[in-house]
């Protein structure tokens, strides 16, 4: 009787404590499945190939997670890095898509400024030599005119604060990309180099291009005797790019290709013009204003 009585606690307690034990195990397997996210931890691992700068393999995992990450607190993230890793690997024409696209779905993000900024720099970088097409040279020209517009320079205590942050930030974990760009981003712009001033000066260069090209193509065209054409293309230099160096030579074209048609009357006007902008170089053009002046005594 005793041993019977001494046996049943025991029969009772172990179904209790089995139950216990599945419910634990349960409790467990959810909280891993919830600490556990396969997109979170496959952002973990692109981040850390962009921090020891393996891009390329970044890049396939980001790739992989443009479409998962889609209208998620991840989105924009995944963006920007795919986009700077290809910035990074000189795939500008792939970065500056990605720019684009993280700038149209996710407007708001704190990363649109800096997206905006390389998104002209990308154009930039695919500029080509002055004698070919110019589409991606306008293309960075009203980019970074859109930088400039939307994001006028910042105080200088907001960059000295940036600067300190990000060294502090690199002391504790010097191999981390995200911070070193950061806080090279902030040193440059405390020592006068800022985005701001990077893209007026960008723009500045670009237009050079621009003009050069058109200027060009002018004496292409007056090469081979095509005088109209040319005229045209030296009045596009004149007309839009009068802050480059390219103006004055322009507005030389200009006055020969009146010349050599016989215009002398608008040969007449160029000249005068011309020494209306300068006139520190009249010699340049006082034998051929002579033989305009002549055509005009003896028509």
């Amino acid at each position: 009787m005793s041993k019977s009585n001494s046996g049943m606690p025991l029969r009772r307690f172990f179904p209790a404590l089995l139950g216990l034990t599945l419910l634990l195990s349960a409790c467990s397997s959810s909280k891993e499945a919830v600490d556990t996210d396969p997109v979170q931890e496959r952002y973990r691992q692109a981040m850390v190939d962009m921090d020891r700068k393996d891009y390329d393999n970044a890049i396939l995992k980001f790739e992989g997670l443009m479409f998962s990450t889609r209208a998620t607190p991840l989105e924009d993230k995944v963006l920007h890095s795919l986009a700077s890793s290809y910035f990074q690997t000189k795939q500008y024409l792939l970065s500056a898509e990605i720019y684009r696209r993280l700038l149209q779905q996710t407007p708001e993000s704190p990363y649109a400024k800096d997206a905006q900024y390389q998104l002209a720099r990308s154009y930039e970088k695919l500029s080509p030599h002055f004698e070919l097409d110019q589409e991606y040279t306008v293309n960075a020209i009203n980019e970074f005119r859109i930088y400039l517009d939307q994001y006028p320079s910042q105080d200088s205590e907001r960059v000295v604060s940036d600067v300190e942050t990000y060294r502090e930030l690199l002391k504790l974990k010097p191999d981390n990309a995200q911070y070193r760009e950061k806080y090279e981003k902030a040193m440059a712009e405390l020592s006068g180099q800022s985005p701001a001033k990077y893209a007026n000066a960008a723009i500045a260069t670009l237009r050079e291009k621009l003009a050069h090209n058109r200027f060009s193509i002018a004496s292409h065209y007056a090469k081979l005797k095509k005088y109209r054409p040319a005229a045209m293309y030296y009045d596009q230099v004149i007309a839009n790019y009068s802050d480059t160096a390219w103006n004055e030579p322009a507005w030389m074209g200009r006055i020969d290709m009146a010349v050599r048609r016989n215009k002398w009357f608008e040969a007449r006007q160029a000249i005068e013009q011309y020494l209306q902008h300068f006139p520190e170089k009249k010699d340049k053009v006082d034998g051929t204003y002579k033989k305009v002046l002549r055509k005009f005594s003896n028509p």
